[in-house]
Parts: structure tokens; C-alpha cells; sequence
């Protein structure tokens, strides 16, 4: 299918030793192999120190100035970006560490991943993981806890395999968790910024707010992308919805006259399907329709696109496919829903037939209301006669469709 659904990652911060002021963004989306790396120069390279001692007024007064700011960025943007910029400049002008890291967790895997990394060896972290538990990262992650190791020698949980890739050397971390309620989201890690005097519980305190604040940030960015998934899915199904469907058929459109491409849609309506709502009920005419599709989105290409246009009909876009190909692919859809046992984990065992119709860009319209148009009238020319086969525009009802279904195979 070629639908981005959304990965369920979250991020982690760190800052890495000798950076000179270069800042990698890392991001690792769902299904990619390899990290996107941004090099942003955010900060001027300074040797990396703590700020001298400042009276404790006027630090109060920086502080509070902070937490203003970074009240200002979560309230007057959703930018996911602005907030955690404003939270790596605060780290870097409060807190002085050689390097740091912003780790996000990776649901899915239960994996650490870098999405933003500080420091000269920010590069070589674009494709490292950290397991849940493992090192440092890995314990906060796993127990929700904030850790300072003054001498990482020190300290068993210590993973150096990390330091053998980035060719630096950790000698102190402080690490807290980013945690939005009970869920831990990731974790920022500041790397060798204890001196002699130790890791002032102040510093940690005002860590441990810039924290919750990037946690607030995540979990903001993570409702927008919710909200932003809801208007274009179908309840029901996951699949793309109707609205969405004319965007994307805009888009294909647009694409195959700039390119000279050819590509097709196949309409699928479910025959009798209000019997199975009358017999079974609704909740179980919904499942079957959840079913159903989850069965087409997985029989077509990941370039493709399938919807739930309303009720108990399916549409498919087939993009860069030519009539010829499309009827084949007609053919199959229509073998699979036809042949299918549905519900039967339930003891349902139900079965339908479809009636399916197809038209193709430009051969049939060259306007996206033309070819839905003509795609819906080849189905309803099946529905309104013998149901349960394939009727193409400009073609009518073609022959015995689970044969030639079987001869395509």
C-alpha cells in the first residue's frame, strides 16, 4: 500500500563531547532504514565549561526567564522544533556539557534512537540503538529514573560501545527521563558536565523541568499528528477516507500529465451486504467491512492507494497501471472477496460476492469527476444485472472474471 502511516517513535536528547557548536537532527521514521541527518550550527564554538558563579538572585531571575519562555513556545506554537530548540539552548547556556543527547523511544522495537545529538561525533550516532535497559539511556528509559554517574568507570550500567563508535570518551553523565504521566517518552542525556564540585542539585532540578517541558512538546506533536490522521482515515477501516481520496486523486492526476503516466481506479461494492447487517448486526457488518479491507490494502502494491469511498464500497488507485493491467488487478480483488471466508476466527464463516468496476486515466477521462463517475457506473452496470463480477468503462461486463482471474495468477 502506499499509505505513510504513522510510526509510533519517540525521541531522546543528548550532547555529545568536543561538539564546537554543531548539532545533528536525527530522525527515524517507520519502515526507513537509515537516519536523516540535518547539520544545524546552532551554537558558537566555546570551550565547553561551566559558567562562572553567578549570585543566586540573578540565577533565579535567568531561571524564571526560562521557564517563561518555554511556557511562550508550548502555548503560542505546536512546532515540535521551536520547543525543543528553545530546551537545547537553555541546556547549553545553564548547564555547559561537553555533549548531549535527546533520545526518543521506538515503540515498536523498544529501542533508544537519537533524534537530537550535539557534538562532533553526532554523525557516526545517526544509525546507533539502544536497547530498553541497556547502558545509561537504556535503565532511565526502563525505570523512569534520573541517574548521575560522577566516574562511568564507576558504574556497571556504564555502555561503552557507544564511545567505541563516536571515538569519545564519557567520563560523567546525567540522565533524565522524559516522561509525559506514567510513560516514559525518551531520555536527555548530558554527557561530562559534573566537575569537581559535583552536579549541583539545582542544575538538576532545573534538568528535570526542561524535561517535563519536552515531554509536553512530544506528547502535543503526538495528538496533532492523531488529529491529523483522523481527517484523512476511515474510522472503521484505517483506510483513507473519501475526502482524502479526491486529494490524492488531484495529485495522480497531476503527476501523470507532467510525466505522460497512465494510471487506474477500481471501484468495489459488496453485494447484499445489508443482509449481513440484518442477520448478524451492525457491529459485525462493521468488523466484516474492517476485515475486508485490511484484505485489499494487503493484495495491492505499496504504491497503491486503497479507500473506503462510504458504506460497503472500496476504492482503489492504482497508480503508473494501464487499463490492461488494472482489469487483472480487477479480476484478483474480485477472486479474493468472492473466495473469502470471512469472520471465521468468530464462527461466522461469512461469504459475499462484489461487484467491481474500472476506469483508467486518460484513455477513459482525463478529469477526476469523469473517472469517478465512469469507475461507479461500470459497478452499479454489475450490481444492477448478474452482481458478483467486473465491468470496465467504455467496455461493459467482462467474461467469466474468476477464469481469467485464475489464468492472471
Amino acid at each position: 500500500m502506499g499509505e505513510n502511516r504513522a510510526n509510533s517513535c519517540f525521541l531522546a536528547m543528548v550532547w555529545l563531547p568536543g561538539t564546537g557548536g554543531s548539532i545533528a537532527r536525527l530522525g527515524i521514521r517507520k519502515g526507513e532504514e537509515q537516519a536523516q541527518v540535518e547539520e544545524i550550527n546552532q551554537f558558537p564554538a566555546v570551550e565547553r565549561r561551566r559558567n562562572p558563579a553567578v549570585p543566586s538572585e540573578q540565577r533565579e531571575k535567568g531561571e524564571v526567564a526560562v521557564f517563561q519562555e518555554l511556557g511562550k513556545a508550548l502555548t503560542s506554537s505546536l512546532q515540535l522544533d521551536q520547543v525543543l530548540r528553545t530546551i537545547m539552548e537553555k541546556i547549553d547556556e545553564f548547564l555547559r556539557p561537553d555533549n548531549w543527547s535527546l533520545l526518543l523511544l521506538d515503540e515498536a522495537k523498544q529501542e533508544l534512537y537519537f533524534e537530537l545529538a550535539v557534538g562532533k561525533a553526532s554523525q557516526a550516532l545517526k544509525d546507533v540503538r539502544i536497547k530498553m535497559g541497556q547502558g545509561i539511556a537504556g535503565w532511565v528509559a526502563q525505570h523512569g529514573e534520573t541517574v548521575v554517574v560522577p566516574d562511568t568507570r564507576k558504574d556497571t550500567r556504564f555502555f561503552s560501545k557507544v564511545d567505541e563508535k563516536t571515538k569519545t570518551e564519557t567520563q560523567s553523565i546525567v540522565a533524565v527521563p522524559v516522561r509525559f504521566r506514567d510513560t516514559c517518552l525518551g531520555v536527555i542525556e548530558l554527557i561530562n558536565c559534573i566537575g569537581p564540585e559535583g552536579f549541583d542539585p539545582r542544575d538538576l532540578k532545573l534538568l528535570e523541568a526542561l524535561s517535563d517541558f519536552a515531554a509536553i512538546a512530544l506528547e502535543n506533536a503526538r495528538h496533532v499528528k492523531k488529529i491529523h490522521e483522523l481527517t484523512i482515515t476511515d474510522d472503521c477501516t484505517t483506510l483513507y477516507n473519501a475526502r482524502h481520496m479526491g486529494f490524492i486523486l488531484e495529485t495522480e492526476i497531476y503527476r501523470s500529465q507532467r510525466y505522460n503516466y497512465e494510471f487506474s481506479i477500481v471501484f468495489i461494492d459488496l453485494d447484499h451486504f445489508k443482509q449481513v447487517n440484518d442477520t448478524h448486526g451492525h457491529l459485525v457488518g462493521s468488523r466484516l467491512l474492517a476485515e475486508i479491507g485490511n484484505a485489499l490494502k494487503q493484495h495491492c502494491r505499496l504504491i497503491d492507494f486503497a479507500f473506503r469511498y462510504g458504506g460497503d464500497e472500496f476504492v482503489i488507485l492504482l497508480p503508473q497501471t494501464s487499463k490492461d493491467s488494472a482489469l487483472n488487478v480487477a479480476r484478483r480483488l474480485h477472486k479474493l472477496v468472492r473466495e473469502g471466508i470471512w469472520l471465521a476466527p468468530e464462527g461466522l464463516n461469512i461469504r459475499l460476492t462484489p461487484s467491481v468496476g474500472v476506469a483508467s486515466y486518460p484513455v477513459d477521462s482525463r478529469t477526476k469527476e469523469g473517472l469517478l463517475h465512469l469507475a461507479d457506473e461500470a459497478m452499479y452496470l454489475v450490481k444492477n444485472t448478474k452482481r458478483d463480477s467486473v465491468a470496465a468503462a467504455n467496455i461493459g461486463i467482462l467474461p467469466n472474471p474468476v477464469v481469467n482471474a485464475e489464468s492472471a495468477d
